[in-house]
């Protein structure tokens, strides 16, 4: 394995398939949880209930709010074939800027994923149910569309009627019934309804576990990130730093800047519950200079990996990432990769469970 920090082949790792989760545990909060200190790379093997335990003293904990949608369509092409779509752009911001078409019918321009790729061509009108038509505008690379999508009513009802939880393509089976309640945390918030993958960190989360940690003095506030599906985009340069990172929506309320600008001014470590909360956090202070007590909203395509310099973040509630992956250079740049992977070879050799339905880290 190459040592070089910028080469694509130094993130790599061998991950056995068992080890990849394809089922979340029986009980929410029952997973365990690696301790990774950042200064001189220690391990300790716990749990993730006696998470309160292993946190500096003081933390303030930030976690992404987004709720995820079921995106995925199933519908008919002109043709009666079967088309598959997965809405891309969140849809909040598709309801913002919705026109009206009369008789209670909205639409929007919005970003898509059309499978079969190769038979969809624009100017296809593809009908989802009662409720949901996309009229296809133009076609981009690797399945992704430009379409005028129409919907009755609310676009986010609509949805959750019609449509099917966009799993991670690594969890080879259909949707289950639990997914609906386990693939979203507990605190995502029905307003924020926009990501197409779980800030999975969050998962772990109960409301008796977040009960301890505000009787144990932790601090929590939230932000929000729509998950978008690029998360899952592998990286294809060898030289890391000309992959393309995908750009995803994110608000960071004024409430949570100023209790993360107040935690730092009294020394207080600032816990990042996931990547997402991380790149939020880190990419307003990029904007911005420093967080700005506003607050502050926008698209990102943050791109974090070692060499990366923190201006927010202390530590990482995080859980296992794919070989290769932009995740795993966020992990690497935090705590060092040389370290991150000793970890992950850890993990792998004593059982832990890997990616979204997997268990986690604290890295501190």
């Amino acid at each position: 394995m190459s040592a070089d920090p910028f080469c694509l082949d130094s993130y790599d790792y061998d991950l056995p398939a068992e080890r990849i989760a394809q089922f979340p545990p029986e009980r929410r909060g029952s997973s365990r949880l690696l301790v990774l200190d950042r200064d001189g790379g220690r391990r300790v093997d716990a749990l993730f209930a006696d998470l309160p335990g292993y946190l500096p003293e003081g933390a303030l904990l930030v976690a992404n709010n987004s709720r995820v949608t079921p995106a995925r369509l199933l519908g008919t092409r002109p043709s009666g074939g079967k088309a598959e779509l997965l809405v891309l752009t969140p849809p909040p911001l598709l309801e913002r800027a919705a026109r009206s078409e009369g008789g209670g019918v909205f639409s929007a321009e919005a970003e898509v994923l059309l499978k079969p790729g190769h038979s969809i061509h624009p100017g296809d009108r593809l009908i989802f149910g009662p409720y949901i038509e996309a009229l296809v505008e133009a076609r981009h690379e690797f399945g992704r569309h430009d379409a005028r999508l129409f919907w009755r009513g609310s676009l986010t009802a609509c949805l959750e009627e019609t449509g099917h939880l966009p799993l991670p393509p690594y969890i080879r089976r259909g949707q289950g019934p639990e997914d609906r309640a386990r693939y979203q945390t507990l605190y995502a918030r029905p307003d924020k309804a926009g990501s197409v993958a779980a800030p999975t960190a969050g998962l772990h989360f109960t409301d008796c576990l977040r009960s301890r940690l505000a009787d144990a003095g932790f601090l929590w506030r939230e932000l929000t990130l729509h998950v978008g599906y690029g998360t899952f985009s592998p990286v294809r340069h060898q030289d890391i730093r000309q992959h393309p990172m995908h750009r995803e929506f994110a608000e960071l309320p004024a409430e949570t800047a100023l209790a993360v600008s107040e935690a730092r001014r009294q020394g207080r470590p600032v816990i990042a519950v996931g990547s997402t909360s991380a790149r939020t956090l880190e990419a307003a202070a990029r904007e911005c200079g420093s967080l700005p007590a506003q607050g502050w909203q926008g698209w990102t395509d943050i791109f974090i990996y070692p060499g990366f310099q923190f201006q927010v973040v202390d530590g990482l509630i995080t859980n296992f990432h794919l070989p290769r992956s932009s995740l795993l250079m966020l992990v690497s740049a935090l705590a060092g990769r040389e370290s991150v992977l000793d970890a992950y070879a850890h993990a792998v050799n004593s059982g832990y469970r890997f990616f979204s339905y997997g268990d986690a880290m604290l890295i501190r």
